[in-house]
């Protein structure tokens, strides 16, 4: 959306395809870092934009073995917003697309899944998506694959996928709010194990680390064992446990670290969870996608305009994206063998690692600049026509 947003901006023709009706997702991210945020300020939109229902987290703290630790401070980061705005992706997106029609170049078909590409000889032209009026055939100068983790794009373009061991699942599910609940964090953390609660001002939508592979095992011991596990990382849960009363009430995220070898061929640009797959560690996958969508606008847009882009062209989107990619990443894989979602260690003291956030608050900026800005972020350089 961010992708088809700038170069609508930029007086490029765009059409984009969403799956569902509407964009009413549970589990997605609803982290807006200050990197983003610094970009809908050079876009313009920022004052509107943060009238939008969000709240701000200006210092994220964890929980260790119920030690608060404060881990990082971003009001000294060189940004315009000094804070994560927590936002539910259904209103980021439906802001974009408000914005993005606006401009007569945007177009948006909702309920049209994409299922294949469309090829002349070895060049991607379209795709092929099934729509209320049943399948239909798009054609396009580009292609960009913005289809997740599980996406046709690339798997139907035949890109080699690299993958990253991760020892984790995460279950994700509704748990009622209520009046004395300590603030937002970052987590509670406890031996190898992660609870994550998300305030979405009447509910919490909470995440619970388990070991990969290990939800058939859960279900074994049974719906009060899982309570269990959950409320003796957070015991101020206790009183709503038994909310979760159903395994439907349940889902698994399965957790993927993975990037694609080439993110592109002739006619196809593949960004965001398409080419690389992010942990939920530190919630930054979605901040990546739209830098992805910012650098891809920057480097092609006024190109668009005239012609096809080639295939030298589409490599300088993945030869700018790649190196914050990989850096990320690396940072999760090392964050997941310690958080891992099996019981290690044991007593309550709190951590070495954590105890120096406390006795050098200097420190609490390195995280803060990794999840706020991250290396190397994107600012707007692309064209406004009309």
């Amino acid at each position: 959306m961010m992708a088809g947003y700038l170069l609508a901006r930029a007086g490029v023709d765009v059409m984009v395809l969403e799956k569902h009706a509407d964009f009413f997702r549970d589990f997605r991210g609803d982290t807006i870092h200050p990197s983003t945020l610094e970009v809908m300020y050079e876009l313009g939109l920022l004052e509107e934009f943060l009238k939008q229902p969000h709240q701000k987290l200006r210092e994220i703290r964890a929980i260790f073995n119920s030690y608060p630790v404060p881990m990082a401070d971003f009001s000294k980061l060189p940004t315009r917003c000094k804070f994560i705005a927590f936002m539910p992706q259904w209103d980021f997106l439906n802001f974009l697309v408000a914005q993005a029609k606006h401009f007569p170049t945007f177009v948006l078909n909702m309920q049209h899944e994409v299922v294949d590409l469309l090829f002349d000889k070895d060049r991607v032209v379209g795709v092929r998506a099934k729509t209320p009026e049943g399948e239909r055939d798009f054609y396009a100068d580009l292609v960009i694959g913005a289809d997740g983790r599980h996406p046709v794009t690339h798997s139907r373009a035949n890109l080699e996928l690299q993958e990253f061991g991760v020892p984790i699942d995460v279950l994700w599910m509704r748990l009622s709010k209520r009046v004395g609940d300590p603030p937002q964090s970052l987590g509670f953390f406890q031996h190898g194990k992660l609870l994550v609660l998300l305030d979405r001002s009447d509910y919490f939508q909470v995440g619970f680390v388990i070991p990969k592979g290990s939800l058939d095992g859960l279900k074994t011991r049974g719906l009060p064992a899982l309570q269990h596990d959950i409320v003796e990382i957070g015991p101020f849960l206790q009183d709503r446990i038994t909310e979760l009363d159903n395994w439907e009430k349940i889902k698994l995220l399965t957790v993927q670290i993975n990037r694609l070898k080439k993110w592109y061929r002739d006619g196809l640009l593949c960004i965001g969870d398409n080419a690389h797959a992010m942990s939920p560690a530190g919630g930054v996958g979605i901040n990546l996608a739209l830098q992805d969508a910012v650098a891809t606008s920057n480097l092609l847009a006024t190109k668009l305009r005239e012609r096809p882009v080639t295939v030298t062209e589409l490599e300088e989107v993945q030869k700018r994206r790649e190196f914050p990619v990989r850096f990320i990443q690396a940072l999760q894989v090392q964050i997941h063998r310690r958080i891992n979602g099996r019981s290690s260690g044991s007593g309550d003291r709190l951590p070495f690692l954590p105890r120096l956030f406390l006795w050098l608050p200097f420190l609490r900026a390195i995280p803060a600049r990794l999840i706020g800005i991250g290396p190397r972020p994107e600012h707007v350089r692309s064209p406004t026509i009309g």
